[in-house]
């Protein structure tokens, strides 16, 4: 029986995030390989601005719902928190919360923004994770939650904030991400894919890993010279690499 999209992602979480860009688009001339991004020119993973706060959790894989945040604007109340807890709850599950921090430079760096009762908010709506561009707060007391964060870092305190937008797309870490999208995230950091593409990143990144096992275990498996390294690697997106 084929597995229902809440049973692939869990099969995701299975995997590393590096192994899933692997397939998504890091070596487009390796047949296993889906190629849905030019690796490097189209921002679908982010960069070294953001950390994993929990990296014992492993990975986790969602739609993402997003919303940006920033500074209040006295010409514009209409959103809240709630409507951030509406969206997810409309979702496809599980989700992940991209949440990009627009704030001004002098604050940036110092905006506690989800505590423990935002993320026990999350959580119940069934959100497993979210990742942003900016800090947070109340590590301690999330941790026993397993909800994951992706962050710039840590701050305890906060003023005055407000909700900018939900579900619009946003930019994260170096990530673009839309709603609806797929987040796959651990301590390595976050890439994304288009939703529809699920059981193709799932079937590739399980045939690969089968393939980069099996290539480990001859090369683990006593003393090599170069020439047999090199056939071993015969016919794989490395092998060129490896002899240069």
């Amino acid at each position: 029986m084929p597995l229902t999209e809440q049973e692939m992602l869990s099969e995701l979480r299975k995997y590393d995030t590096p192994s899933i860009t692997n397939v998504v688009a890091t070596y487009p001339n390796n047949p296993l390989c889906l190629g849905l991004y030019n690796p490097w020119t189209e921002n679908w993973y982010t960069d070294t601005t953001i950390r994993c706060m929990y990296p014992e959790l492993g990975a986790v894989a969602g739609y993402a719902v997003t919303c940006a945040y920033g500074l209040p604007d006295p010409g514009y109340s209409r959103l809240s928190f709630m409507d951030v807890v509406d969206a997810l709850d409309a979702s496809k599950k599980p989700t992940i919360l991209a949440l990009q921090q627009k704030f001004p430079p002098e604050l940036a760096n110092k905006v506690g923004l989800a505590g423990g009762n935002m993320t026990a908010a999350m959580k119940s709506v069934g959100c497993l994770g979210a990742i942003s561009n900016g800090p947070s707060r109340d590590i301690d007391e999330i941790r026993p939650m397993e909800f994951q964060y992706l962050l710039s870092g840590i701050s305890p305190g906060h003023g005055d904030m407000a909700v900018h937008a939900v579900n619009l797309p946003v930019s994260i870490a170096g990530m673009d991400v839309s709603p609806g999208e797929i987040i796959h995230m651990d301590e390595n950091g976050a890439c994304k894919f288009p939703g529809e593409k699920l059981e193709d990143v799932l079937t590739n990144v399980q045939a690969l890993l089968k393939a980069e096992g099996d290539r480990i275990e001859q090369l683990l498996s006593g003393p090599k010279t170069a020439k047999q390294v090199r056939a071993i690697f015969s016919g794989h997106s490395y092998a060129e690499e490896a002899e240069e």
